[in-house]
């Protein structure tokens, strides 16, 4: 595999706390899906949570080199969290679009929070690489 680009960001929590208040629902399903949502406010704290997945989707972005907008919405990238409890994102939409036309083959993705930040980093990767993949298989 290939890297085809890679994003960071950082969020302060209050920002999305104050975004919440503010706008309430039409803000939530404006930016997170209802998968999103639910994972969120079954939390403690849900605006950690929500600020976590803002950072992955503009690190998202940032891989892409799209930022968010016309190629790329905030609804076309959902973070999910597997079993392990490791994130993961899936791409629909636009986004799937996007990472078909850019032979993007997986996007990795990290999530990170504290009290007042949350920050995520993204590495879109693309195709495959047999040497890789050997090279994995032997150890």
């Amino acid at each position: 595999m290939s890297v085809f680009g890679i994003g960071i960001d950082v969020v302060e929590v209050a920002r999305i706390e104050s975004s919440m208040a503010e706008f309430g629902e039409r803000f939530a399903e404006r930016v997170f899906t209802a998968g999103e949502r639910s994972y969120c406010e079954s939390q403690k704290r849900p605006a950690i949570h929500y600020a976590a997945r803002f950072a992955a989707k503009e690190a998202v972005a940032k891989a892409f080199g799209t930022g968010i907008g016309g190629e790329l919405g905030w609804l076309d990238m959902e973070v999910l969290r597997k079993s392990s409890g490791e994130p993961e994102l899936r791409l629909s939409g636009r986004g799937a679009e996007l990472a078909t036309r850019h032979r993007v083959a997986r996007v990795m993705i990290s999530l990170t929070h504290a009290e007042h930040y949350a920050a995520a980093n993204a590495v879109a990767l693309t195709g495959g690489d047999d040497k890789l993949e050997d090279d994995r298989r032997q150890t």
